[in-house]
Parts: C-alpha cells; structure tokens; sequence
C-alpha cells in the first residue's frame, strides 16, 4: 500500500489575497450579471417614457427649448453639455450664444447630467438659471403707494405659464408689480420666465407668507382691492374706483378663495358671450388691466 502524497500549503498566499474585498456585490450591480441588464433596460424605458424639453426646476432641458431659452433672454447661469455630444446645427447655436454672451459652458457625463435635472431627457444639453430674486414686499407696496400705480395679486395661482403671462400683461399696462403666495401657487420658474418675455428682469415679483395679510396691509395703506370674479356684481368696465389699486386674480379652476374674496371691495366680472363660460387666467388680467388702467378715475390718480 502506497503512502499519499503531501502537498504544499499556500502559506496563506490566498486568504491574503482575499483579504478587503468587502461584502459580495448585489446582483443588479454586477456589470456581468443578467440582473444588472434587467436593471439598466428598465431605467431606459422609464427615461423613454419623459418628452425632451422638459423644464426641471431651474433647468431648460433640451436643445429646441434650451435654444428658445436664450433668444428670449432668460437669465442662464451656466450651459451643461455632455462629453461627446453630436454637435448639430441647433447645440452649435447654442454654443454660439454662450460665448457671446459670456455664459459659462460646462462639459459633464451623461451620468452626471441625468443626476442634476432628475432624470429628464435632456438630448446632451441643459441649461441652469440663477434662483429668481423675488422683491422685498415692503418695498413693492411703499413703491406702489407712491406712484399711485396698480399691483396685481395671484390667488392660487398654478400655472407657470398663467404667471409669466400674468407678469407680462401687468408690465404692459404699466403696474408697479406682482404678489405671488409661497404656498400652492405658481413659482417663478424657467417657464414662468419664458412666458414673462422678459417682463420677470424688469417688474418686481413679490414671494409673501399670507396673501390675505399683504391684502390687509393693502389696504392700511389706503389701496382698493378689486378681485376678479365671474359672478361679480360689477363688471369690470363699470367700476368707478381711483387709484392705487391692488387687482386679484383667482386660480384657473377653483377662482378666489374665500378669505380672499371677504378682503376684497369690489367683486368684478368680465362680461363675455354666454357661449363661453370662463376666461383664461391670464387674459382675464389683460383685460382687466386694460380697462382698469382707461378708467378715468384711475388715470386721475397717476
């Protein structure tokens, strides 16, 4: 009978070896692993299923809209392009009017994109704006006082593009500014700024707690509250009222609230055509800054 033979030990060559590698991987984060595939087919239908040119917060994703955004004068703070990105006629444009207007431009990973604007599609571009500046209230209500002017009020508000358009209007028919609440309402986003054309740089928006309490100090202050309802007492072009003025406007689908409509003075209506039920938000204010601002009594006071 044959004695067996020995063999050599590792000297623990391969327990050192071993030694630091940490726990075993998750299957889904194994590169190699039918897991991870699933893991990374699953995150490609779910970013298929966003629509280029979504706006994140304070990013313009896309190239079309990030476009758009520059020639209509949006604050851009800084221009995202992916590493590698196909440079079409539309990112050349917008590499052009970077370096024109001195806007920083920042190359970042796919990766690294996906991560800041949440995931959107945003085609290799994105554009960052600044946190809008709103105005102090105080100040907004002693400049109004002063001139005499009108300041419009949003009352839940939701819309972004309801907002911009708000802002716009009341810069056309020369008011002093915008009381937006910080709660349930629209805020001034990349949107809002786009639908503004620019008004957003040049009329001051102002950011309060409570609406109602800005309407009291309105008031205090000797302002008339006019809020706008469609199933007013008064229509809009029979007010005889002087200024300054403080106009409110409801949110698209439920109107005024009801503490607002106590603080207010006068309820007015827009008369239209009983085939039509209601007005848009925004073009309701139009018009009612254009007739409150031909209103003899208004134009008294300026």
């Amino acid at each position: 009978m044959s004695k067996g033979r020995t063999t050599a030990g590792s000297g623990g060559r391969i327990r050192k070896s071993l030694a630091g590698r940490g726990p075993t991987p998750k299957a889904e984060d194994r590169t190699y692993h039918q897991a991870y595939k699933n893991k990374q087919a699953q995150e490609r239908r779910a970013n298929a299923s966003a629509k280029p040119g979504k706006v994140v917060g304070d990013w313009v994703v896309g190239r079309n809209p990030g476009l758009e955004a520059l020639a209509a004068g949006l604050p851009v703070k800084a221009a995202y392009i992916v590493e590698g990105a196909d440079r079409d006629d539309r990112l050349r444009e917008i590499l052009k009017f970077a370096a024109a207007n001195s806007i920083s431009m920042l190359q970042a990973t796919r990766s690294e994109l996906d991560r800041l604007t949440g995931g959107a599609v945003h085609q290799g571009v994105a554009l960052m704006l600044p946190s809008f500046d709103y105005a102090d209230f105080d100040e907004l209500l002693d400049e109004a006082l002063d001139s005499g002017g009108l300041v419009v009020a949003a009352d839940g508000l939701t819309d972004p593009h309801n907002l911009g358009a708000i802002i716009r209007s009341t810069a056309a028919f020369a008011g002093v500014g915008v009381v937006i609440p910080s709660r349930r309402s629209a805020k001034m986003t990349a949107a809002a700024w786009k639908a503004s054309a620019g008004a957003a740089a040049r009329l001051p928006v102002s950011q309060v707690v409570n609406l109602n309490r800005a309407l009291d100090a309105f008031k205090k202050a000797g302002f008339t509250i006019i809020g706008l309802a469609g199933e007013g007492d008064e229509t809009i072009d029979q007010l005889t009222i002087d200024a300054p003025i403080v106009l409110v406007v409801g949110s698209e689908g439920a109107g005024l609230s009801r503490l607002v409509r106590e603080h207010c003075d006068h309820l007015a209506r827009i008369p239209i055509s009983g085939g039509v039920e209601s007005l848009n938000a925004s073009v309701a204010t139009g018009i009612a800054l254009y007739q409150l601002q031909h209103c003899p009594q208004a134009n008294s006071a300026n």
